[in-house]
């Protein structure tokens, strides 16, 4: 609410803008690909850069952060989009903990938009989503929890998350759809780590809606800090 009571409206309607980065491959301290359907898992130092390569288009990469401190003290979706006033992320967006502090901040993109209203897929959500026939299917969930595992992460920490490159429209009435990508062969977001954390990343096997193109794909991840 605003100081006279008026409910703020969130700006749906996103930039697009786009801003590249200077930071060479080459000289990266992190380079690995990451298979469609994998995970990865991995501690980002302050101050050190953090880039996910779309290596082929329309893959939803969903990741979620937390402060290497104190795994309670993860991503909040909820406090970010408040605090930024605005329902998508892009360059400059400021990613916020529940505690209200600042885990990364997203320092270049050349996709323009990405999702952290639609959450991660389930096995029990893809079944009323989509029909007990995908019951078995691989989901991001469970990616989530394999990989977590290694450093104490279970469901109790799971969380809001982000889904880089995914295209999910806010509707007039509040609704959220799945849609076609906006992002493309070689497009990436790169963010700046504010404190040490940790990031947990499914690259999503979804088959059932268009977040992958029908298609999951590998991404490429890359990193820049002091050995």
């Amino acid at each position: 609410m605003t100081p006279g009571g008026a409910r703020r409206t969130i700006p749906t309607r996103p930039s697009l803008s786009t801003q590249a980065s200077d930071l060479d491959p080459v000289h990266a301290v992190l380079d690995t690909v990451v298979q469609a359907g994998d995970g990865y898992l991995g501690t980002i130092p302050a101050g050190g850069q953090f880039r996910i390569v779309d290596l082929h288009g329309n893959q939803a990469v969903d990741t979620l952060f937390y402060d290497a401190a104190d795994l309670t003290n993860r991503y909040s979706a909820m406090d970010t989009i408040r605090e930024q006033g605005a329902v998508y992320l892009a360059a400059g967006s400021r990613l916020l903990s529940i505690n209200l502090d600042l885990l990364a901040t997203i320092t270049a993109d050349t996709c323009g938009r990405h999702d952290t209203l639609g959450g991660a897929c389930a096995q029990e959500s893809n079944v009323v989503r989509y029909g007990v026939h995908t019951r078995h299917q691989h989901a991001c969930r469970e990616t989530f929890l394999r990989y977590g595992a290694k450093v104490g992460i279970g469901p109790r920490q799971l969380g809001h998350n982000i889904n880089f490159f995914m295209n999910v429209p806010l509707t007039a009435t509040g609704g959220l759809t799945f849609a076609d990508g906006l992002s493309g062969p070689g497009k990436y977001v790169q963010v700046r780590a504010e404190r040490d954390i940790i990031v947990l990343i499914s690259n999503c096997p979804q088959l059932n809606n268009p977040c992958n193109g029908w298609d999951p794909t590998p991404v490429r991840l890359l990193g820049w800090w002091a050995r």
